[in-house]
Protein backbone atom coordinates (compact mmCIF):
# COMPACT_ATOMS: atom_id res chain seq x y z
CA UNK A 1 0.00 0.00 0.00
CA UNK A 2 2.82 2.70 0.90
CA UNK A 3 4.59 1.53 -2.60
CA UNK A 4 1.35 2.44 -4.28
CA UNK A 5 0.68 5.77 -2.26
CA UNK A 6 4.36 6.40 -3.14
CA UNK A 7 3.65 5.87 -6.84
CA UNK A 8 1.20 8.46 -6.52
CA UNK A 9 3.22 10.96 -5.80
CA UNK A 10 6.21 10.62 -8.41
CA UNK A 11 3.59 10.13 -11.14
CA UNK A 12 2.16 13.86 -10.16
CA UNK A 13 6.01 15.23 -10.05
CA UNK A 14 6.96 13.37 -13.61
CA UNK A 15 3.40 14.61 -15.01
CA UNK A 16 4.33 18.69 -13.86
CA UNK A 17 7.20 18.27 -14.24
CA UNK A 18 6.38 17.39 -17.97
CA UNK A 19 3.85 19.95 -17.99
CA UNK A 20 5.70 23.01 -17.27
CA UNK A 21 8.71 22.02 -19.28
CA UNK A 22 6.70 21.76 -22.20
CA UNK A 23 4.34 24.90 -21.33
CA UNK A 24 7.44 27.28 -20.53
CA UNK A 25 9.45 25.58 -24.18
CA UNK A 26 6.33 26.63 -25.93
CA UNK A 27 6.47 30.24 -24.58
CA UNK A 28 10.81 30.78 -24.95
CA UNK A 29 10.37 29.40 -28.36
CA UNK A 30 11.71 32.35 -30.02
CA UNK A 31 12.82 30.17 -33.36
CA UNK A 32 9.39 28.45 -33.46
CA UNK A 33 9.97 25.37 -34.15
CA UNK A 34 7.58 23.76 -31.61
CA UNK A 35 4.51 22.49 -33.84
CA UNK A 36 1.02 23.89 -33.79
CA UNK A 37 -0.42 20.23 -32.82
CA UNK A 38 1.90 19.86 -29.95
CA UNK A 39 0.86 23.25 -28.74
CA UNK A 40 -3.04 22.73 -29.09
CA UNK A 41 -2.86 19.49 -27.01
CA UNK A 42 -0.89 21.21 -24.10
CA UNK A 43 -3.25 24.19 -24.39
CA UNK A 44 -6.42 21.84 -24.60
CA UNK A 45 -6.07 21.27 -20.37
CA UNK A 46 -5.82 24.96 -19.47
CA UNK A 47 -8.80 25.69 -17.65
CA UNK A 48 -9.93 29.07 -18.56
CA UNK A 49 -8.58 29.73 -21.90
CA UNK A 50 -10.55 26.33 -22.65
CA UNK A 51 -13.68 27.59 -21.22
CA UNK A 52 -13.42 30.83 -23.20
CA UNK A 53 -12.53 28.73 -26.22
CA UNK A 54 -15.81 26.83 -25.71
CA UNK A 55 -17.96 29.00 -25.83
CA UNK A 56 -16.64 31.32 -28.62
CA UNK A 57 -15.56 28.40 -30.99
CA UNK A 58 -17.47 26.29 -33.57
CA UNK A 59 -15.41 23.11 -33.05
CA UNK A 60 -16.63 22.76 -29.58
CA UNK A 61 -15.21 19.55 -28.97
CA UNK A 62 -11.50 20.68 -29.56
CA UNK A 63 -12.21 23.25 -26.95
CA UNK A 64 -13.73 20.90 -24.71
CA UNK A 65 -10.73 20.70 -22.51
CA UNK A 66 -12.16 22.45 -19.26
CA UNK A 67 -14.65 19.32 -18.82
CA UNK A 68 -11.71 17.08 -18.87
CA UNK A 69 -10.66 18.82 -16.01
CA UNK A 70 -14.14 19.24 -14.49
CA UNK A 71 -14.37 15.28 -14.67
CA UNK A 72 -11.12 14.71 -13.54
CA UNK A 73 -11.46 16.54 -10.62
CA UNK A 74 -15.27 15.18 -9.78
CA UNK A 75 -12.92 11.79 -9.73
CA UNK A 76 -9.70 12.39 -8.06
CA UNK A 77 -9.50 15.96 -6.64
CA UNK A 78 -7.96 18.78 -7.96
CA UNK A 79 -4.79 17.77 -9.64
CA UNK A 80 -5.56 20.26 -12.07
CA UNK A 81 -3.83 22.13 -9.65
CA UNK A 82 -0.46 20.38 -9.37
CA UNK A 83 -0.26 17.99 -12.28
CA UNK A 84 -1.34 21.03 -15.16
CA UNK A 85 -0.97 24.44 -13.93
CA UNK A 86 2.18 25.81 -14.49
CA UNK A 87 1.80 28.67 -12.12
CA UNK A 88 1.37 26.05 -8.99
CA UNK A 89 4.00 23.29 -10.75
CA UNK A 90 6.86 26.72 -10.41
CA UNK A 91 5.33 27.53 -6.88
CA UNK A 92 6.27 23.81 -5.33
CA UNK A 93 9.54 24.72 -7.18
CA UNK A 94 10.46 27.78 -5.89
CA UNK A 95 9.30 26.62 -2.00
CA UNK A 96 11.89 23.47 -2.48
CA UNK A 97 13.85 25.76 -3.46
CA UNK A 98 13.96 28.26 -0.59
CA UNK A 99 14.29 24.97 1.73
CA UNK A 100 18.04 24.80 1.08
CA UNK A 101 18.55 28.67 2.01
CA UNK A 102 16.16 28.76 4.59
CA UNK A 103 14.95 26.04 7.37
CA UNK A 104 12.34 23.91 6.10
CA UNK A 105 8.83 25.13 6.78
CA UNK A 106 6.59 23.42 9.15
CA UNK A 107 3.22 23.81 7.75
CA UNK A 108 0.56 23.80 10.45
CA UNK A 109 -3.67 23.52 9.99
CA UNK A 110 -5.54 27.01 9.43
CA UNK A 111 -8.80 27.43 8.50
CA UNK A 112 -9.99 28.53 5.17
CA UNK A 113 -9.95 31.79 4.13
CA UNK A 114 -13.41 31.79 2.60
CA UNK A 115 -14.25 35.53 2.40
CA UNK A 116 -11.58 35.71 0.62
CA UNK A 117 -11.34 33.07 -1.83
CA UNK A 118 -15.09 33.03 -2.52
CA UNK A 119 -15.13 36.98 -2.26
CA UNK A 120 -12.48 36.81 -5.67
CA UNK A 121 -14.98 34.24 -7.19
CA UNK A 122 -17.85 36.22 -6.98
CA UNK A 123 -15.88 39.23 -8.45
CA UNK A 124 -14.76 37.51 -11.20
CA UNK A 125 -18.38 35.83 -11.77
CA UNK A 126 -19.89 39.17 -11.84
CA UNK A 127 -17.21 40.95 -14.45
CA UNK A 128 -18.07 37.99 -16.43
CA UNK A 129 -21.80 38.64 -16.54
CA UNK A 130 -20.65 42.44 -17.21
CA UNK A 131 -18.45 40.92 -20.20
CA UNK A 132 -15.27 42.05 -18.95
CA UNK A 133 -11.98 39.42 -18.44
CA UNK A 134 -10.38 42.17 -16.40
CA UNK A 135 -10.39 39.47 -13.46
CA UNK A 136 -9.57 36.40 -15.39
CA UNK A 137 -6.41 37.92 -17.06
CA UNK A 138 -5.45 39.32 -13.78
CA UNK A 139 -5.89 36.67 -11.82
CA UNK A 140 -5.98 33.24 -14.16
CA UNK A 141 -3.05 31.34 -13.25
CA UNK A 142 -1.88 29.92 -17.45
CA UNK A 143 -2.05 33.68 -18.20
CA UNK A 144 -0.01 35.18 -15.03
CA UNK A 145 2.36 32.31 -15.99
CA UNK A 146 2.89 32.94 -19.50
CA UNK A 147 3.62 36.41 -18.59
CA UNK A 148 6.14 36.11 -16.70
CA UNK A 149 7.79 33.52 -19.23
CA UNK A 150 7.36 35.73 -22.41
CA UNK A 151 7.81 39.35 -20.67
CA UNK A 152 10.64 38.24 -18.22
CA UNK A 153 12.01 34.29 -19.17
CA UNK A 154 12.39 34.83 -22.51
CA UNK A 155 14.27 38.19 -22.29
CA UNK A 156 16.73 36.53 -20.40
CA UNK A 157 16.98 33.59 -22.85
CA UNK A 158 17.80 35.97 -25.31
CA UNK A 159 20.02 37.84 -23.85
CA UNK A 160 22.07 34.85 -23.25
CA UNK A 161 21.87 33.71 -26.74
CA UNK A 162 23.08 36.83 -27.93
CA UNK A 163 25.84 36.64 -25.42
CA UNK A 164 27.09 33.22 -26.86
CA UNK A 165 26.47 34.21 -30.04
CA UNK A 166 29.18 37.03 -29.58
CA UNK A 167 31.61 34.67 -27.67
CA UNK A 168 31.00 32.00 -30.62
CA UNK A 169 31.84 34.30 -33.48
CA UNK A 170 35.30 35.38 -32.13
CA UNK A 171 36.17 31.54 -32.42
CA UNK A 172 34.24 31.98 -35.97
CA UNK A 173 31.65 29.42 -34.80
CA UNK A 174 28.43 30.97 -36.28
CA UNK A 175 25.73 27.74 -34.62
CA UNK A 176 24.32 30.48 -32.62
CA UNK A 177 22.99 33.48 -33.94
CA UNK A 178 21.99 37.27 -32.93
CA UNK A 179 18.27 37.28 -32.55
CA UNK A 180 16.95 40.73 -32.60
CA UNK A 181 14.11 41.87 -29.67
CA UNK A 182 12.52 44.53 -28.10
CA UNK A 183 11.90 44.60 -24.14
CA UNK A 184 8.79 45.72 -23.13
CA UNK A 185 8.08 49.19 -21.69
CA UNK A 186 9.18 48.86 -17.55
CA UNK A 187 4.83 49.78 -17.10
CA UNK A 188 4.26 46.51 -19.08
CA UNK A 189 7.19 44.62 -17.01
CA UNK A 190 6.31 45.94 -13.54
CA UNK A 191 2.83 43.62 -13.75
CA UNK A 192 4.53 39.72 -14.31
CA UNK A 193 7.56 41.15 -12.50
CA UNK A 194 5.55 42.05 -8.98
CA UNK A 195 3.27 38.89 -9.55
CA UNK A 196 6.17 36.80 -9.82
CA UNK A 197 7.54 38.49 -6.20
CA UNK A 198 3.87 37.67 -5.00
CA UNK A 199 4.56 34.07 -5.42
CA UNK A 200 8.25 33.96 -4.49
CA UNK A 201 6.61 35.46 -1.45
CA UNK A 202 3.33 32.85 -0.57
CA UNK A 203 5.51 29.61 -2.19
CA UNK A 204 8.52 30.61 0.37
CA UNK A 205 6.24 31.05 3.76
CA UNK A 206 2.98 30.07 3.07
CA UNK A 207 3.05 27.14 0.39
CA UNK A 208 -0.48 27.28 -1.93
CA UNK A 209 -2.04 29.85 -0.06
CA UNK A 210 -2.58 31.69 -3.81
CA UNK A 211 -4.02 28.78 -4.81
CA UNK A 212 -6.26 28.63 -1.91
CA UNK A 213 -7.67 32.30 -1.26
CA UNK A 214 -7.17 34.15 -4.96
CA UNK A 215 -7.34 31.61 -7.82
CA UNK A 216 -10.92 31.49 -9.25
CA UNK A 217 -9.69 28.59 -10.54
CA UNK A 218 -8.56 26.86 -7.50
CA UNK A 219 -11.81 27.65 -5.78
CA UNK A 220 -14.15 26.20 -8.72
CA UNK A 221 -12.51 22.82 -8.74
CA UNK A 222 -12.38 22.84 -4.64
CA UNK A 223 -15.94 23.41 -4.70
CA UNK A 224 -16.33 20.02 -7.31
CA UNK A 225 -13.68 18.50 -5.25
CA UNK A 226 -15.56 18.63 -2.20
CA UNK A 227 -17.37 15.53 -3.79
CA UNK A 228 -14.56 13.71 -5.65
CA UNK A 229 -14.94 9.83 -5.66
CA UNK A 230 -11.19 9.05 -4.89
CA UNK A 231 -10.68 11.67 -1.21
CA UNK A 232 -7.57 11.58 1.11
CA UNK A 233 -9.12 9.78 4.11
CA UNK A 234 -7.36 9.97 8.20
CA UNK A 235 -8.10 6.97 10.09
CA UNK A 236 -8.25 7.67 13.81
CA UNK A 237 -7.36 4.10 15.00
CA UNK A 238 -4.13 3.86 13.00
CA UNK A 239 -3.58 8.11 13.30
CA UNK A 240 -0.82 8.83 15.91
CA UNK A 241 -1.04 12.66 15.81
CA UNK A 242 2.46 12.83 15.07
CA UNK A 243 1.58 15.72 12.99
CA UNK A 244 3.96 14.53 10.17
CA UNK A 245 1.42 14.40 7.12
CA UNK A 246 -0.14 18.00 8.35
CA UNK A 247 3.76 19.34 8.16
CA UNK A 248 4.00 18.41 4.68
CA UNK A 249 0.86 19.92 3.64
CA UNK A 250 1.48 23.03 1.24
CA UNK A 251 -2.47 23.51 1.36
CA UNK A 252 -2.46 23.59 5.28
CA UNK A 253 -5.61 21.72 5.03
CA UNK A 254 -4.64 18.37 6.95
CA UNK A 255 -6.63 18.54 10.46
CA UNK A 256 -4.50 15.90 12.95
CA UNK A 257 -7.10 17.00 16.10
CA UNK A 258 -10.20 16.28 14.22
CA UNK A 259 -8.75 13.60 11.56
CA UNK A 260 -10.00 15.33 8.74
CA UNK A 261 -8.74 16.99 5.24
CA UNK A 262 -10.61 20.01 3.60
CA UNK A 263 -10.75 18.39 0.45
CA UNK A 264 -11.80 21.62 -1.27
CA UNK A 265 -8.18 23.28 -0.31
CA UNK A 266 -6.47 19.76 -1.27
CA UNK A 267 -4.42 20.29 -4.37
CA UNK A 268 -3.63 16.50 -4.55
CA UNK A 269 0.19 16.68 -4.22
CA UNK A 270 0.30 13.49 -2.24
CA UNK A 271 2.95 14.50 -0.12
CA UNK A 272 1.28 13.51 3.07
CA UNK A 273 0.77 9.37 1.94
CA UNK A 274 4.18 9.06 1.88
CA UNK A 275 5.05 11.26 4.50
CA UNK A 276 2.49 8.73 7.15
CA UNK A 277 4.92 6.18 8.74
CA UNK A 278 1.77 4.89 10.35
CA UNK A 279 -0.24 4.24 7.53
CA UNK A 280 -2.80 6.19 8.94
CA UNK A 281 -3.94 8.43 6.10
CA UNK A 282 -4.69 6.97 2.57
CA UNK A 283 -6.18 7.60 -0.97
CA UNK A 284 -9.19 5.79 -1.47
CA UNK A 285 -12.41 5.59 -2.93
CA UNK A 286 -14.76 7.33 -0.75
CA UNK A 287 -18.33 6.49 0.55
CA UNK A 288 -20.02 9.19 -1.56
CA UNK A 289 -23.44 7.94 -1.80
CA UNK A 290 -23.23 7.01 1.55
CA UNK A 291 -22.49 10.05 2.65
CA UNK A 292 -24.65 11.68 1.11
CA UNK A 293 -27.79 9.97 2.44
CA UNK A 294 -26.92 9.99 5.49
CA UNK A 295 -25.95 13.93 6.17
CA UNK A 296 -28.63 16.01 4.62
CA UNK A 297 -26.23 18.93 4.85
CA UNK A 298 -23.68 17.43 2.53
CA UNK A 299 -26.83 17.31 -0.11
CA UNK A 300 -27.37 21.20 0.44
CA UNK A 301 -23.54 21.70 0.51
CA UNK A 302 -23.35 19.66 -2.89
CA UNK A 303 -26.84 21.50 -4.45
CA UNK A 304 -24.74 24.63 -3.30
CA UNK A 305 -21.20 24.18 -4.51
CA UNK A 306 -23.13 23.05 -8.15
CA UNK A 307 -24.95 26.24 -8.36
CA UNK A 308 -21.77 28.48 -8.05
CA UNK A 309 -20.00 25.99 -10.57
CA UNK A 310 -23.20 26.21 -12.76
CA UNK A 311 -23.19 30.36 -12.03
CA UNK A 312 -19.53 30.63 -13.24
CA UNK A 313 -20.42 28.46 -16.72
CA UNK A 314 -23.41 30.55 -17.39
CA UNK A 315 -22.03 33.95 -16.89
CA UNK A 316 -19.43 33.00 -19.26
CA UNK A 317 -22.03 31.79 -22.33
CA UNK A 318 -22.98 35.64 -23.42
CA UNK A 319 -19.29 35.89 -23.90
CA UNK A 320 -20.05 34.11 -27.28
CA UNK A 321 -23.09 36.47 -28.07
CA UNK A 322 -21.29 39.88 -27.23
CA UNK A 323 -18.46 39.37 -29.12
CA UNK A 324 -20.49 39.18 -32.72
CA UNK A 325 -21.39 42.78 -34.29
CA UNK A 326 -20.06 44.74 -31.39
CA UNK A 327 -17.18 47.25 -30.73
CA UNK A 328 -16.20 49.81 -28.21
CA UNK A 329 -13.56 52.31 -28.68
CA UNK A 330 -10.19 51.96 -27.24
CA UNK A 331 -8.40 55.09 -25.38
CA UNK A 332 -6.69 57.31 -28.11
CA UNK A 333 -3.13 58.44 -28.23
CA UNK A 334 -0.91 60.32 -30.21
CA UNK A 335 1.29 59.70 -33.07
CA UNK A 336 3.17 62.43 -35.34
CA UNK A 337 4.08 65.93 -35.06
CA UNK A 338 0.67 67.21 -35.28
CA UNK A 339 -0.61 65.12 -32.73
CA UNK A 340 -2.88 62.62 -34.06
CA UNK A 341 -5.56 60.54 -32.66
CA UNK A 342 -5.51 57.05 -33.14
CA UNK A 343 -9.55 56.26 -32.33
CA UNK A 344 -8.97 52.26 -32.51
CA UNK A 345 -6.09 50.06 -31.76
CA UNK A 346 -5.17 47.21 -34.41
CA UNK A 347 -5.69 43.87 -32.97
CA UNK A 348 -4.52 41.04 -34.62
CA UNK A 349 -6.00 39.24 -37.85
CA UNK A 350 -8.38 36.77 -37.03
CA UNK A 351 -9.60 38.60 -33.57
CA UNK A 352 -13.08 39.53 -35.88
CA UNK A 353 -12.67 43.11 -33.87
CA UNK A 354 -12.20 45.04 -30.82
CA UNK A 355 -15.13 43.69 -28.70
CA UNK A 356 -14.54 39.96 -29.61
CA UNK A 357 -10.34 40.37 -28.73
CA UNK A 358 -10.88 42.38 -25.65
CA UNK A 359 -14.14 39.91 -24.77
CA UNK A 360 -11.56 36.30 -24.86
CA UNK A 361 -7.99 38.04 -24.59
CA UNK A 362 -6.58 36.34 -21.14
CA UNK A 363 -3.55 38.12 -21.80
CA UNK A 364 -1.42 35.37 -21.61
CA UNK A 365 1.02 36.52 -24.15
CA UNK A 366 2.02 33.70 -25.74
CA UNK A 367 0.76 34.91 -28.99
CA UNK A 368 3.02 38.21 -27.81
CA UNK A 369 6.08 35.44 -27.64
CA UNK A 370 5.59 33.40 -31.02
CA UNK A 371 5.27 36.52 -32.90
CA UNK A 372 7.93 36.62 -35.71
CA UNK A 373 8.14 40.21 -36.40
CA UNK A 374 7.64 41.00 -32.89
CA UNK A 375 4.82 43.73 -34.05
CA UNK A 376 2.68 42.03 -31.17
CA UNK A 377 3.22 43.97 -27.78
CA UNK A 378 1.54 43.90 -24.53
CA UNK A 379 -0.85 47.17 -24.05
CA UNK A 380 -0.96 49.28 -21.10
CA UNK A 381 -4.13 51.33 -21.90
CA UNK A 382 -4.39 51.21 -25.70
CA UNK A 383 -7.83 48.88 -24.82
CA UNK A 384 -8.81 51.30 -21.97
CA UNK A 385 -8.52 49.88 -18.77
CA UNK A 386 -10.58 46.51 -18.88
CA UNK A 387 -7.57 45.59 -21.96
CA UNK A 388 -4.74 46.36 -20.12
CA UNK A 389 -2.19 44.14 -20.84
CA UNK A 390 -3.70 42.42 -23.41
CA UNK A 391 -2.03 42.71 -27.16
CA UNK A 392 -2.30 45.07 -29.73
CA UNK A 393 0.14 45.71 -33.33
CA UNK A 394 2.22 48.01 -32.67
CA UNK A 395 4.12 49.08 -35.98
CA UNK A 396 7.04 50.70 -33.99
CA UNK A 397 7.68 47.66 -33.04
CA UNK A 398 7.21 45.62 -36.10
CA UNK A 399 5.01 44.93 -38.93
CA UNK A 400 2.26 41.86 -39.71
CA UNK A 401 3.59 39.51 -42.15
CA UNK A 402 1.80 38.98 -44.93
CA UNK A 403 1.96 35.35 -45.08
CA UNK A 404 2.19 34.72 -41.30
CA UNK A 405 -1.26 33.33 -39.37
CA UNK A 406 0.61 31.93 -36.14
CA UNK A 407 -0.81 34.36 -33.63
CA UNK A 408 -4.14 32.47 -34.06
CA UNK A 409 -2.56 29.05 -34.30
CA UNK A 410 -1.28 29.70 -30.65
CA UNK A 411 -4.18 31.59 -29.43
CA UNK A 412 -5.48 29.21 -26.44
CA UNK A 413 -9.17 30.96 -26.12
CA UNK A 414 -10.30 31.64 -29.36
CA UNK A 415 -10.02 35.32 -28.95
CA UNK A 416 -7.42 35.09 -32.18
CA UNK A 417 -9.04 32.73 -34.70
CA UNK A 418 -6.65 30.07 -36.70
CA UNK A 419 -6.97 32.03 -40.51
CA UNK A 420 -5.67 30.12 -43.81
CA UNK A 421 -3.25 32.11 -45.45
CA UNK A 422 -5.83 32.85 -48.08
CA UNK A 423 -8.07 34.21 -45.10
CA UNK A 424 -4.91 36.25 -44.09
CA UNK A 425 -4.38 38.25 -47.06
CA UNK A 426 -8.31 39.43 -47.55
CA UNK A 427 -8.67 40.45 -43.99
CA UNK A 428 -8.75 44.32 -43.42
CA UNK A 429 -7.31 44.46 -39.37
CA UNK A 430 -6.86 48.94 -40.00
CA UNK A 431 -6.83 51.11 -42.93
CA UNK A 432 -3.63 53.28 -43.65
CA UNK A 433 -3.42 57.36 -43.24
CA UNK A 434 -1.01 59.82 -44.54
CA UNK A 435 0.18 62.52 -42.69
CA UNK A 436 1.96 64.55 -45.55
CA UNK A 437 2.90 67.43 -42.67
CA UNK A 438 5.18 64.76 -41.84
CA UNK A 439 6.33 63.35 -44.89
CA UNK A 440 10.01 63.87 -46.16
CA UNK A 441 8.94 64.48 -49.72
CA UNK A 442 6.06 67.36 -48.70
CA UNK A 443 8.07 68.59 -45.92
CA UNK A 444 11.97 68.15 -47.59
CA UNK A 445 11.49 67.54 -50.99
CA UNK A 446 13.80 64.39 -51.12
CA UNK A 447 13.09 60.84 -52.56
CA UNK A 448 11.75 58.65 -50.12
CA UNK A 449 8.96 55.64 -51.46
CA UNK A 450 9.97 53.53 -48.26
CA UNK A 451 6.04 53.48 -47.53
CA UNK A 452 5.17 52.02 -51.22
CA UNK A 453 8.14 49.64 -51.09
CA UNK A 454 7.09 47.76 -48.53
CA UNK A 455 3.32 47.38 -48.53
CA UNK A 456 2.36 43.94 -49.74
CA UNK A 457 -0.63 44.47 -51.91
CA UNK A 458 0.41 47.93 -53.19
CA UNK A 459 -2.08 50.02 -51.22
CA UNK A 460 0.43 52.50 -50.72
CA UNK A 461 1.76 53.93 -54.28
CA UNK A 462 4.07 56.41 -55.26
CA UNK A 463 2.61 59.12 -58.02
CA UNK A 464 4.55 61.52 -59.87
CA UNK A 465 4.58 65.03 -57.96
CA UNK A 466 6.56 67.56 -58.71
CA UNK A 467 10.21 67.83 -59.95
CA UNK A 468 10.53 64.47 -60.89
CA UNK A 469 9.28 63.63 -57.29
CA UNK A 470 6.90 60.86 -56.53
CA UNK A 471 4.11 60.95 -53.40
CA UNK A 472 2.64 58.18 -51.37
CA UNK A 473 -1.16 57.42 -52.61
CA UNK A 474 -3.55 55.68 -50.47
CA UNK A 475 -6.27 52.91 -51.91
CA UNK A 476 -7.68 51.73 -48.60
CA UNK A 477 -10.09 49.44 -50.45
CA UNK A 478 -7.28 46.91 -51.06
CA UNK A 479 -5.22 47.98 -47.50
CA UNK A 480 -5.10 45.01 -44.97
CA UNK A 481 -3.73 47.27 -42.40
CA UNK A 482 -0.45 45.22 -41.76
CA UNK A 483 1.71 48.04 -40.37
CA UNK A 484 4.67 47.76 -43.27
CA UNK A 485 4.66 50.79 -44.37
CA UNK A 486 4.31 52.72 -40.70
CA UNK A 487 7.52 50.59 -39.37
CA UNK A 488 9.56 51.34 -42.51
CA UNK A 489 8.51 54.94 -42.70
CA UNK A 490 11.81 56.70 -41.75
CA UNK A 491 10.43 59.92 -40.27
CA UNK A 492 11.58 60.50 -36.66
CA UNK A 493 10.36 60.88 -33.73
CA UNK A 494 7.25 60.50 -35.46
CA UNK A 495 5.80 58.91 -38.22
CA UNK A 496 3.95 60.36 -42.10
CA UNK A 497 1.79 57.42 -42.23
CA UNK A 498 0.02 55.32 -39.86
CA UNK A 499 -2.77 52.42 -39.51
CA UNK A 500 -6.04 53.21 -37.94
CA UNK A 501 -7.48 49.71 -36.31
CA UNK A 502 -11.15 48.65 -37.25
CA UNK A 503 -13.38 48.61 -34.34
CA UNK A 504 -14.67 45.50 -36.71
CA UNK A 505 -12.68 43.61 -39.48
CA UNK A 506 -13.33 43.83 -42.99
CA UNK A 507 -12.86 42.27 -46.02
CA UNK A 508 -10.28 43.71 -48.53
CA UNK A 509 -10.60 43.85 -52.39
CA UNK A 510 -8.11 41.69 -54.43
CA UNK A 511 -4.99 44.00 -55.03
CA UNK A 512 -4.70 44.52 -59.04
CA UNK A 513 -0.51 44.87 -58.67
CA UNK A 514 1.72 42.30 -58.04
CA UNK A 515 2.67 41.54 -54.09
CA UNK A 516 5.78 42.77 -53.06
CA UNK A 517 8.16 40.98 -50.43
CA UNK A 518 8.42 42.73 -47.30
CA UNK A 519 12.18 42.40 -46.59
CA UNK A 520 14.28 44.49 -44.28
CA UNK A 521 17.14 44.64 -42.39
CA UNK A 522 16.74 45.34 -38.80
CA UNK A 523 20.32 46.31 -38.70
CA UNK A 524 20.24 49.09 -40.74
CA UNK A 525 18.73 52.78 -39.91
CA UNK A 526 15.98 53.00 -42.23
CA UNK A 527 14.32 49.29 -43.76
CA UNK A 528 14.68 50.19 -47.29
Amino acid sequence: MLMTLSVLKKIRVIVSLVFLLATTIVFLDFRNIIPDSWIKTLLYFQFIPSLLNFFSSSLAIAASGFIVILVLSFLFGRIYCSFFCPLGTMMDIISRISEKFKKRKIFRFSKARNLYRYGFLGLTIIFLFMGTTILVNLLDPFSNYGRIAANIGKPLLLYLNNGLSFLLEKMNIYTIYREEFILPDWTILLFPLSFLMLIIYFATFHGRLYCNTVCPVGTILGLLSRFSLFKIKMFKTSCTSCGDCSSTCKASCIDIRNCTVDMSRCVACYNCLSSCPEGGISYELSGFHKTIKQNPSGDKSKRKALQILFTFLIAAIPLKSMTQGRHRRGRPHTDGTIPIHKKHPVTPPGSKGLFHFTTLCTSCHLCVTSCPTKVLQPSLFEYGFEGILQPHLDSNAGFCNYDCVICGQVCPSAAIHTLTLTEKHKTQIGKVQLVLDNCVVFTRHKDCGSCAEHCPTQAVHMIPWKKNLKIPEINNEICVGCGACEYACPTKPYKAIYVEGNPIHLIAKKAESKQTEQIFSPKEDFPF
